[in-house]
């Protein structure tokens, strides 16, 4: 009987914390992004889609997708692959709380905000966005 509370507690525990995952990521939809400096603050106030990237070199799903963003942040000056353990600002501005995540910004205003692996087909769409 002991096992099954304690299963039933982690149960609630597991989903509570994804709920309020996915609450977070779509409270941020809709947003102005942070004000920021440099690369990223060009490319969040050109007027275009920018892409960031936030990742942990620790993390196994950020080594299954880094790969697939690699190929595009080297020749795309509004993609951006930002290493959480090295620039933690940009990461706290966006308010970043696991990786992978995720972050697509139009004109100034976060339109998706994914934690969590993404399939490379879905990856690849929103990394083919900043080019345009």
């Amino acid at each position: 009987m002991t096992i099954v509370i304690i299963i039933a507690v982690l149960l609630v525990l597991f989903f509570g914390f994804q709920y309020l995952t996915i609450f977070r990521m779509k409270m941020k939809k809709g947003k102005a992004a942070p004000e920021l400096t440099g690369s990223f603050g060009k490319a969040i106030n050109g007027g275009k889609t920018a892409l960031f990237y936030f990742y942990s070199p620790s993390c196994g799903a950020c080594r299954s997708m880094t790969p697939v963003v690699e190929g595009y942040t080297k020749n795309n000056p509004r993609c951006f692959k930002v290493d959480v353990s090295r620039d933690m600002d940009t990461a706290r501005a966006f308010g970043v709380m696991g990786t992978p995540s995720t972050v697509l910004v139009e004109s100034g205003v976060i339109q998706e905000f994914i934690v969590g692996p993404r399939p490379v087909p879905e990856l690849t769409g929103m990394l083919e966005m900043t080019r345009s």
